[in-house]
């Protein structure tokens, strides 16, 4: 079936958040992205240019009448990649909980606070289910996890790790959370520090950091310290930054 003029535009619609909760729709984009994923969420539509469909006769868990034909003019218009895919799969939003969170005392988690960018956040949910987490809590600033761009930078791990929107001082504070790691530039080397089993480990922002708020809970304040003390960057990439953290504590 070929893809209609109206579909084109609700799907190219899609790499904007108030689209997507118009429509409860979201894209992933590229072909192990859009097949790994597919089980995890409702699809709606798998589109893919004829040479790809050509290439693929049997789809498993996509019947034919859910497949669109798209010429790659039509997948430019919808793709948010510089370089568009050969195919891509529309998925139904999850429902959202209702209630608030609560965290077990016990367990180890992972807070993101006020991430933006969404490159970032896939790579970083790509890392957590590397390094064995099905959770993230973010709070309510972060970038849209089903963004397009975070989607593709997942490569998969969506369907995966779970990423919960709360209000995280609320969640720390109600959850009774006695360990709360954080990455700030005056905390203590992480190698030469014991870290605890449980608790939760708060990321930060790319520019401004951890939130001011944030900063009063955090009573484990950790740092990674730089190879050579005097000549350094700034700061690291806040999701090399979160992999490096997450290696420290499953390496204990």
């Amino acid at each position: 079936m070929e893809i209609s003029k109206a579909k084109t535009s609700l799907f190219a619609g899609l790499q904007t958040k108030k689209q997507r909760e118009k429509s409860g729709l979201f894209i992933a984009e590229g072909e192990k992205c859009a097949l790994d994923t597919i089980g995890a969420f409702a699809l709606e539509w798998l589109v893919a240019t004829p040479a790809w469909i050509a290439r693929h006769q049997v789809i498993p868990n996509v019947p034919a009448d859910r497949i669109l034909e798209a010429p790659e003019s039509t997948m430019r218009k919808i793709s948010s990649l510089a370089c568009a895919p050969e195919v891509l799969a529309v998925f139904r939003l999850p429902d959202t909980p209702k209630e608030d969170p609560l965290l077990d005392k016990a367990g180890l988690y992972l807070l993101l606070d006020g991430i933006q960018d969404p490159g970032n956040l896939g790579t970083i949910i790509r890392t957590a289910d590397w390094f064995g987490f099905d959770s993230i809590y973010a709070s309510r600033d972060t970038v849209d996890v089903f963004n397009p761009k975070t989607v593709q930078s997942t490569m998969g791990s969506l369907h995966r790790v779970k990423v919960i929107y709360t209000d995280l001082p609320s969640l720390i504070k109600r959850s009774g959370i006695e360990n709360v790691y954080g990455t700030l530039l005056d905390g203590k080397d992480m190698f030469k520090t014991e870290l605890g089993e449980s608790g939760v480990i708060v990321m930060g922002n790319e520019g401004k950091g951890l939130s001011a708020e944030m900063r009063t809970l955090v009573n484990r304040p950790l740092l990674i310290p730089p190879y050579r003390a005097g000549s350094h960057g700034e700061s690291l990439n806040v999701a090399i930054a979160t992999a490096i953290t997450l290696a420290r504590f499953r390496n204990q």
